[in-house]
């Protein structure tokens, strides 16, 4: 049988919203791929499983199951797809942070967990299965968004976004994206510190966040299209050429861009897999 799936956000209040991009939340699902290749989002993302005390562990290359993490487990910012099992999926919340913005909540840099995915219990010692306690008692979304509000605005510690940081993320976040080199000759700094606070803060270079971030621009251009002028794509998206734009997507996504058309999900970052 195929059910459903039912998808909302929430965007925290301020300060909140400085460092979260939003709350999200996913009831039931379209089973008709048991599971499902999330491509890099270019953020890092807390899940909570409300419905399993696991979520299953799948290894990138076999695809095979290679263990699990407990129901709440944070993703690390992503330079590779990850693999989930849509059965494992049936009701479940998510924090998106803005990139950069997990530096108030962890105490270790985000560099360090870079294409990692960890039991959130690593990280967070105290007041874990509480939250997961009090969104199963929640009696509507909504009220599970307010739960989750609070309990980031509790955790976050008082702490100024870098601003130095920040104007990077800015730039890397516009079309066209500009090159390392011209954002750094803004700021009047040298490539190698602006790359160390980047990285400290964001999880990867600044190379392979704007990697990501064209490829997401990418996709965002390609969402509920079936016919796609690929030369006009590229040229949008800031690539060189057609051949510099395919060989940067089959890298990220594992396929061609025709492939991709015939695969994706409901989300523009997931790809349906066969088995």
């Amino acid at each position: 049988m195929t059910r459903t799936t039912i998808y909302h956000t929430f965007v925290p209040r301020f300060p909140l919203s400085q460092f979260v991009k939003f709350f999200w939340s996913s009831e039931g699902n379209e089973i008709s791929s048991p599971r499902v290749k999330l491509l890099p989002i270019g953020a890092m993302e807390l899940v909570i499983n409300l419905d399993s005390d696991t979520i299953p562990l799948f290894d990138r290359t076999s695809q095979e199951e290679c263990g699990s993490t407990s129901s709440m487990r944070l993703c690390g910012i992503q330079s590779q797809s990850l693999m989930i099992d849509n059965h494992s999926q049936i009701s479940v919340m998510g924090v998106r942070f803005q990139p950069g913005g997990s530096v108030p909540f962890f105490q270790i840099p985000a560099r360090e967990l870079h294409n990692q995915v960890i039991s959130l219990e690593e990280l967070w010692s105290f007041h874990v299965e509480q939250l997961r306690e009090k969104l199963l008692k929640a009696p509507t979304i909504k009220t599970r968004f307010l739960v989750l509000e609070r309990f980031f605005l509790r955790m976050m510690q008082p702490q100024e976004p870098h601003t130095i940081v920040g104007f990077g993320l800015r730039e890397f976040q516009k079309l066209p994206i500009p090159t390392v080199q011209e954002v750094t000759n803004k700021i009047g700094i040298s490539n190698r510190y602006f790359g160390k606070l980047f990285c400290n803060s964001v999880g990867l270079t600044p190379k392979s966040f704007c990697r990501i971030q064209r490829l997401r621009f990418v996709l965002l251009l390609l969402a509920e299209k079936t016919c796609v002028d690929w030369n006009d794509i590229a040229l949008i998206c800031g690539y060189f050429d057609q051949a510099h734009f395919i060989h940067d997507f089959r890298s990220f996504v594992g396929c061609n861009p025709t492939t991709y058309l015939k695969q994706r999900g409901s989300h523009p970052c997931h790809i349906l897999l066969s088995r």
